[in-house]
């Protein structure tokens, strides 16, 4: 149980957004968090773009984002506000034990990914660690860790850069979600017809031919749920 704050003490705890289109698992994880008495659940979001908005919103210091939800991923979300917000600690919260994801957290700006199978055990460490601004990795991410650079060393190349881009991945996924050309332009402040234009690139980049390769691909690399 947490202990109370005598009254008039400031609150020192560590405030948090906790993202999640799954509202039991969001409950799930409040409750973990909560029960710490240096950590407290200031702010749920369903969606990518509903937590960058309640990010800038609000008065947070700690983001956690779960890599599939709509609208935008957890790693799109964190890419976003990384960009607003820099000083602002993210967390990706993952069913995926899985390196490409694994590195694309780092890279879009999170201190840390941990497994939704083993949060019980490691969430609360990674959200001290954030806060201290040291990475959490989890375990068995160092393996992967250590692999990559070898083989990358082994092969003499370096990090493979990303086959699209970061607009078309956002608009890769909300096409996959079945949005009109329309609907993504509203959502992302753009015309139908740059939507249409990315949405060629997409097709000829990645070698496709219509939504349904677009979305099965989507679904491949983890922007949407099966």
């Amino acid at each position: 149980m947490t202990t109370p704050r005598p009254p008039g003490a400031p609150d020192r705890r560590t405030r948090i957004l906790l993202a999640d289109d799954h509202a039991l698992v969001r409950r799930g994880v409040r409750l973990i968090l909560d029960s710490e008495p240096d950590l407290t659940v200031v702010a749920e979001a369903a969606d990518g773009a509903e937590a960058v908005a309640r990010a800038r919103a609000g008065d947070i210091d700690l983001a956690i984002l779960d890599i599939a939800m709509p609208r935008l991923t957890g790693l799109q979300a964190a890419r976003e506000l990384s960009r607003l917000q820099p000083d602002l600690r993210i967390l990706i919260l993952t069913m995926y034990d899985n390196e490409e994801y694994f590195f694309e957290a780092l890279k879009a700006g999170a201190g840390g990914y941990v497994l939704k199978s083993v949060a019980d055990r490691d969430l609360v460490e990674a959200c001290r660690s954030a806060m201290r601004d040291e990475p959490f990795i989890y375990p068995g991410a160092e393996t992967a860790l250590i692999r990559k650079y070898l083989d990358l060393a082994g092969q003499g190349r370096p990090v493979p850069d990303r086959a699209i881009t970061e607009r078309e991945e956002e608009i890769l996924k909300l096409v996959a979600e079945g949005h009109t050309s329309k609907q993504i332009g509203d959502l992302l402040f753009i015309s139908a017809k740059t939507v249409e234009r990315h949405r060629a690139n997409l097709l000829r980049k990645l070698g496709m031919r219509d939504r349904l390769d677009l979305t099965r691909y989507a679904i491949r690399v983890g922007l949407i749920e099966p």
